[in-house]
């Protein structure tokens, strides 16, 4: 998945940036005061708002969360596949050996397609093998096919974003919504253009937090790949610094 430039900035400095910018425009911008029909349209639009990127921000939650749950079980099921070709011969070992490290650094590069691709080659392999070793070859196919329906799951939650006519809608809001909050006269005391810029900051790091979570590039989003990564690193002999076995 390609990343966008922005989502590689740390959050913190968004907020410093958002700030900055937001006190300067208070120190600019005509102020106005509004009537009661526009506080109305004002109060709805924020309804509006907090209605609608409540359960989007919450949908992206739950997704990360999913997705640390079906990665963790794919690393599990390809530790016992690993385990479960240790009594063949060395041959076929590195066969699976390869395809099974290239399928796992695929998964973690979030390639689809490819590691796809090499996950279905090991079961063609296992399909189309003849000769001694059937039945082991066999148990390592059962295990193969097994973990099919976890890889569905995590091929689902992949494809599961924010989509472009939610975006539309969702920064309409925000728009208005922050228009009407730096034209607001809130008086000539310091405190309160400070409170105000606060506010806007933090209506546009929520926009920004979406923007991280749906690219999966949210600091809780960095350690979903850690179980793949330590398997293939420790040669398929540990899932995470914790977990140790015999050597496959």
């Amino acid at each position: 998945m390609k990343t966008l430039i922005l989502t590689k900035i740390r959050l913190s400095w968004f907020f410093i940036f958002f700030f900055l910018v937001f006190m300067l425009l208070l120190l600019v911008l005509p102020r106005m005061t509004f009537t009661s029909a526009t506080l109305t349209l004002f109060s709805v639009n924020s309804f509006l708002y907090g209605f609608y990127i409540s359960p989007i921000l919450g949908a992206q939650k739950l997704r990360i969360e999913e997705l640390h749950r079906i990665v963790r079980s794919e690393a599990n099921a390809i530790f016992a596949i690993m385990l479960s070709i240790k009594p063949l011969p060395d041959r076929i070992k590195d066969k699976f050996r390869a395809n099974m490290t290239r399928y796992v650094e695929k998964t973690a590069a979030n390639d689809v397609k490819g590691a796809e691709a090499e996950y279905e080659s090991l079961i063609s392999y296992c399909v189309d093998y003849k000769g001694a070793h059937q039945d082991q070859i066999n148990k390592v196919l059962e295990k193969l096919v097994a973990n099919q329906q976890n890889r569905t799951n995590y091929a689902l939650q992949v494809s599961n974003k924010v989509f472009s006519n939610e975006w539309m809608i969702m920064i309409v809001l925000f728009s208005i919504t922050l228009a009407f909050i730096l034209m607001l006269d809130t008086g000539h005391a310091f405190i309160l253009k400070v409170v105000t810029a606060l506010l806007c900051t933090g209506l546009s790091m929520l926009v920004f937090i979406l923007i991280k979570l749906s690219t999966l590039t949210h600091k809780k989003a960095r350690r979903v790949w850690e179980p793949l990564k330590v398997l293939v690193a420790s040669k398929y002999y540990r899932i995470d610094e914790t977990t140790s076995t015999e050597q496959i």
